[in-house]
């Protein structure tokens, strides 16, 4: 047989070649794999709403979908005899931070459990444990009407040590899943990541910027006056 002659167009073809089979299989296993993974994400779900609701003899009713106000999300509202499993997600120190909250019918919280995240092990990803009944920064019982914040922002919820944007990211998802089910808008602008914007003035007043740690300024919607980005740049988790 011919040796293939050493060329640039032979060898663009042969790349080509290996480029689209390499493709096809991967196609083929995402393929074969999405069924099961799609699968073990609905029984999680279903699990995690009979966590949250105290339950395990729980029919969901009737599901709700409410759109986020910035337009980049939903809350997805599982309504049960108890009273109902909400669905919320918002950005945590690592990512996207998507948990499940079990309110009453009073809008008293049932149980919570995290359905993804990707916070620090050993850290934020505390939080799956961290506000649970019995723990440092128990929320079970409490009423979001009446506000989580963590006792830094000055509220009454202990933070997870050295996870404080973890803490306020997932106090302002739970915030969020209860304004859903209540049906008062989609957030409290003064509750979790932001709280302490709102409140401070000007030498406090930043927002966490992304996993290098830093703030970044807070702009007019936050702090009357906007601060150089030195002054606020700290370990913050």
């Amino acid at each position: 047989m011919k040796k293939l002659e050493s060329s640039l167009v032979n060898m663009v073809l042969v790349l080509t070649g290996v480029a689209i089979i390499m493709g096809g299989i991967l196609a083929w296993v995402n393929h074969v794999t999405s069924g099961p993974i799609s699968e073990q994400k609905q029984l999680a779900l279903e699990q995690g709403i009979k966590t949250v609701m105290q339950s395990e003899n729980l029919r969901v009713d009737n599901t709700d979908t409410i759109p986020a106000a910035d337009g980049k999300g939903v809350y997805i509202i599982y309504n049960n005899e108890k009273g109902a499993a909400v669905q919320s997600s918002v950005m945590g120190f690592g990512g996207e931070l998507k948990v499940l909250v079990g309110f009453d019918h009073d809008g008293n919280i049932l149980g919570y459990t995290l359905l993804e995240h990707q916070e620090t092990p050993g850290l934020g990803a505390k939080a799956d444990q961290w506000f649970q009944k019995g723990q440092k920064g128990d929320i079970i019982g409490k009423n979001p009407a009446e506000g989580l914040t963590v006792s830094k922002d000055g509220g009454q919820v202990d933070a997870i040590t050295a996870s404080t944007i973890t803490s306020r990211a997932f106090l302002l998802a739970v915030t969020n899943a209860y304004n859903a089910y209540k049906g008062n808008g989609s957030a409290d602008a003064c509750t979790g990541a932001t709280h302490q914007c709102q409140q401070a003035d000007s030498a406090q007043c930043c927002q966490p910027a992304d996993s290098t740690h830093c703030c970044q300024p807070a702009d007019s919607a936050h702090c009357s006056q906007p601060v150089d980005s030195a002054q606020c740049c700290q370990h913050a988790e």
